[in-house]
């Protein structure tokens, strides 16, 4: 299968999860606990086991790396091409009740993340992006193309993650940058705003995993913009544990 229909297949596998967490979250759930202490829910239950059933069956030759089942014991190696997959990526704001939560479904290839598509199930808007051909948004209108922004005159909108928001290492990095709003957010959300323009920079400082950015750092590089590391070399993929060092999202 073509890089193309691996995204729609993604695409739509992200839709359907979406969907499926809105039915959980409309009927009620309780919020348990993982052996690290983090929340899980059904709704991220019900939405990997949708993905990664759609995953294999239709890629059986890719092998699929998956937040609940890695959480569960399951261990894959990393190879030469791998699916990555946050079924339910800002449980604590889901279990909480608030917006910001994202389906996230990114494939890596020779440890550079490739393609992502990434559903924001609150809001309806579907994300998808593909390096070398581009970065789209649909949601009640028709899908359209995205881009990331020069930034404007006024300066930079910074996004932070409402949990490391206050972390010490932000007020050194934005020194000297023209600054013009910091709001704070949650989950691949933030992906999604730099890569349609409507913010400029998300410094990640602090924890996250593969699965986390893979699907997000390929919808911003197919939208023009950029992740990397903080001292700006590629963020890769594949790494012991599947954790991330802390990395710098940048649009235009």
């Amino acid at each position: 299968m073509d890089d193309a229909p691996l995204l729609e297949l993604a695409a739509g596998l992200a839709r359907r999860a979406a969907a499926a967490i809105e039915a959980v979250r409309r009927a009620g759930f309780v919020v348990d606990r993982k052996s690290d202490e983090s929340p899980v829910t059904e709704a991220d239950h019900v939405a990997e086991a949708l993905i990664v059933e759609g995953l294999r069956a239709a890629t059986p030759d890719i092998p699929v790396v998956a937040e609940e089942e890695v959480a569960g014991g399951l261990v894959t190696a990393a190879c030469p091409a791998f699916w990555l997959v946050d079924p339910l990526d800002g449980t604590r704001d889901f279990a909480k009740g608030r917006t910001e939560y994202a389906v996230c479904i990114g494939l890596v290839r020779e440890g550079r993340a490739v393609l992502g598509a990434l559903a924001l199930p609150a809001t309806g808007e579907v994300f998808g992006g593909l390096l070398g051909a581009g970065a789209w948004k649909e949601d009640a209108a028709p899908r359209r193309p995205i881009q990331v922004r020069q930034p404007p005159p006024e300066g930079l909108t910074v996004l932070a993650s409402r949990q490391y928001a206050d972390d010490p290492r932000m007020g050194p990095f934005l020194a000297g940058r023209p600054v013009a709003e910091r709001r704070s957010a949650s989950s691949a959300l933030k992906f999604c705003r730099v890569a349609e323009g409507a913010a400029d920079l998300y410094p990640r400082f602090g924890p996250t995993m593969e699965w986390d950015s893979a699907a997000g750092q390929a919808l911003v590089e197919a939208a023009g913009g950029a992740v990397t590391l903080v001292d700006g070399t590629a963020l890769r993929y594949g790494k012991p544990g599947w954790r991330n060092p802390d990395f710098i999202c940048r649009g235009a």
